[in-house]
C-alpha cells in the first residue's frame, strides 16, 4: 500500500526555479503583482511587456531591484501592443532573441469601458472585446510552440488567463455599466476551458483568475465612483479588498509543481463576494427585478 504521507520533495513544490515567464499588461496592477510573484519564487527571466515602452522600463527597474532573487534572475522589458496580431507576433520574436522556450504566459493584458446602457459606444464594445478575449487567442496560439518546447507529461507549460468575478456574476451596471467587460471576462474563461482540452496533450496546461475589487489604477476610478474603497471592502464578506499577495499566491500555485493537475479551473479571487448577495447593491447600482 503507498504511503499516503509521501510528498515528493515537498520543499520544491511551489517552487519556479529556472523557469521562464511572459506577462502580458505587465507594466503595473495585477499583472505587476504576478511578475514580482514568478521572479521570487524562482523564475530566470520574467518578460514584461505593454504597450508603453516607459512603463515596462519602470517595472522592470522596480522588478530587478526586489531583494530576494536568484542569482541571475531578471525582468526584461518587451514593449509591444498585444491589442493587434502583429503586435503578438512581434512580442513572440523578440523573447525567442532571448530564450529558445517559454514556462509560462500570463494573458493579463486587458481594458474595461463603463458607461450607461442607452449610450454605450459600439467601438469601445468592439476594443474591449478584442483586448479580452481574440488577444488572448491570439497569444496562446502564437506562444503555443515556445511554450511546448520543454513541456512534458510531469512538468508541463502554463498558460494562466486574467479573467474577472464580473465573468462569473453580474458586473458592474448603470451609469457606468461595464457590459463588454463582463461579456468578455465569461468569454475568456470558457475559451480558457477550451484550451485546456485542446492543449492539455501538448503538455500545456491552462486557467484563469478571477479576481474581484483590487485597488489597481483600472479599478479605483470606479471603486471610487461608486462608493469607495472602504464601503466595498466592508461590503466584502472577508472585509477588504484584494492585496498583492492574494494574486501572488495563486499564479505560483498554478505555475508551479502544485498546481501541476489543475486544468481548465477559474479560481476565484475575491473574498466570496461573487457569491455574496450584496454585489450590485456594493456598487450601489440596484437588483434586477426578476
Amino acid at each position: 500500500m503507498a504511503d499516503e504521507t509521501a510528498i515528493h520533495d515537498y520543499p520544491s513544490l511551489f517552487s519556479l526555479k529556472g523557469k521562464v515567464a511572459v506577462v502580458t499588461g505587465g507594466s503595473r496592477g495585477l499583472g505587476l503583482n504576478a511578475a514580482s510573484a514568478f521572479l521570487q519564487a524562482g523564475c530566470s527571466q520574467v518578460f514584461i511587456t505593454s504597450r508603453k515602452a516607459a512603463a515596462c522600463d519602470k517595472a522592470v527597474a522596480q522588478l530587478n531591484a526586489l531583494p530576494n532573487l536568484s542569482p541571475g534572475a531578471r525582468a526584461i522589458s518587451l514593449p509591444a501592443d498585444s491589442s493587434k496580431f502583429e503586435g503578438i507576433k512581434s512580442l513572440v520574436e523578440q523573447v525567442k532573441k532571448h530564450t529558445s522556450h517559454v514556462d509560462i504566459l500570463f494573458a493579463n493584458a486587458g481594458a474595461t469601458w463603463g458607461e450607461a446602457f442607452d449610450t454605450h459606444p459600439d467601438a469601445a464594445f468592439q476594443k474591449v472585446m478584442d483586448l479580452n478575449v481574440k488577444s488572448v487567442f491570439l497569444c496562446a496560439q502564437q506562444f503555443a510552440p515556445l511554450l511546448q518546447r520543454r513541456a512534458t507529461v510531469d512538468d508541463p507549460s502554463r498558460i494562466i488567463i486574467t479573467a474577472s468575478v464580473a465573468g462569473i456574476g453580474v458586473g458592474t451596471l448603470g451609469k457606468q455599466g461595464t457590459y463588454a467587460y463582463s461579456a468578455s471576462k465569461a468569454a475568456a474563461i470558457h475559451l480558457g476551458r477550451n484550451l485546456a482540452v485542446e492543449l492539455g496533450p501538448r503538455h500545456i496546461l491552462v486557467n484563469s483568475i478571477c479576481p474581484g475589487f483590487f485597488p489597481t489604477k483600472m479599478a479605483t476610478g470606479l471603486l471610487e465612483m461608486t462608493g469607495g474603497l472602504e464601503k466595498h471592502a466592508a461590503g466584502n464578506p472577508a472585509k477588504r479588498l484584494g492585496r498583492p499577495e492574494d494574486i501572488a499566491g495563486v499564479v505560483v500555485y498554478l505555475s508551479s509543481r502544485a498546481g501541476s493537475h489543475v486544468n481548465g479551473a477559474a479560481i476565484e479571487i475575491d473574498g466570496g463576494a461573487v457569491w455574496s448577495h450584496g454585489q450590485l447593491h456594493e456598487a450601489g447600482v440596484e437588483k434586477p427585478k426578476l
